[in-house]
């Protein structure tokens, strides 16, 4: 699947530097004029050596300039600007609902195109093969924590949550090297997740950061990284947008491992949907 330049630069934008952001800039505003351009005369026309457009290039992922030039000629037209337009103050309440959905099915389609095969793969047998998984996240963040654990709960793995900082700090202090770490951070920045973060790895543990930014301190530290991508909208923060591919990524990962361990997992949905339904009232 290719994947759009611009969510490439989206997500890394926050993270680059101030000639880097100019490269970022000058390539949203004027793809062709890349796309058609020699490295020299690219260079030129946004006022940069062509060694840093060319270092920019590989921090996009690319091998050089001419894979980079090659990505920008045969990327897909996203359709994200038309989507997100501002709500106005003439739209009805239908009209704003329908924005708010093509909103979040973007945002979906956004991060689909991010996602790494491999990264997947590994993310699972990282899953499978843990003794206790726990689900770390502050804020919105720990809403999503929750309904992954919730979610992972009628999984074979042993899981654990808390909204409690403090309860989980204690649980990555008492981490191993067969544990793992899903920690949800949409900045990828915030003090109290980082020290989490760091923690983890301290006891030897496995850590996946779901984060908006993949060179955040945090992505640095994790074994494995999904990135979750929003656009901004009026009386929507990127975080709250981002919320839905976090759940979604979640989603993902928890079907992963239900499939790998079938058997288990028949034994363990079985047994909770059984528990589940005697508490339901049952008319006859």
């Amino acid at each position: 699947m290719k994947k759009t330049i611009a969510l490439k630069i989206k997500s890394l934008y926050r993270d680059l530097s101030r000639k880097e952001k100019m490269i970022a800039d000058f390539v949203l505003e004027h793809p062709n004029d890349i796309g058609n351009d020699s490295i020299s005369d690219a260079a030129a026309k946004i006022g940069v050596a062509d060694s840093t457009l060319f270092q920019f290039a590989k921090k996009m992922g690319y091998q050089g300039f001419k894979d980079f030039k090659i990505a920008i000629l045969t990327q897909e037209t996203s359709s994200t600007a038309a989507i997100h337009e501002k709500i106005t103050k003439n739209d009805n309440e239908l009209e704003i609902a329908l924005k708010v959905f093509d909103s979040n099915i973007q945002t979906i389609k956004d991060s689909k195109a991010l996602l790494n095969g491999d990264s997947l793969r590994i993310a699972g047998e990282i899953i499978q093969s843990s003794n206790m998984l726990t689900f770390f996240g502050l804020g919105a963040s720990a809403v999503v924590a929750e309904d992954g654990f919730h979610k992972f709960l009628r999984s074979p793995i042993t899981c654990q949550h808390s909204f409690d900082y403090h309860n989980q700090l204690i649980m990555a202090s008492l981490m191993t090297e067969k544990d793992c770490a899903i920690l949800i951070s949409h900045t990828g920045i915030t003090v109290e997740m980082i020290k989490i973060a760091k923690l983890v790895k301290e006891r030897k543990g496995k850590l996946i950061a779901i984060t908006s930014y993949p060179h955040s301190e945090i992505a640095k530290l994790a074994d494995v990284v999904f990135v979750s991508t929003a656009e901004e909208v009026v009386y929507r923060s990127e975080a709250l947008a981002s919320r839905i591919t976090q759940l979604t990524i979640i989603d993902a990962l928890y079907v992963i491992t239900m499939f790998k361990n079938e058997e288990l997992s028949q034994d363990t949905l079985c047994r909770v949907r059984e528990i589940i339904s005697k508490s339901k009232k049952h008319e006859y």
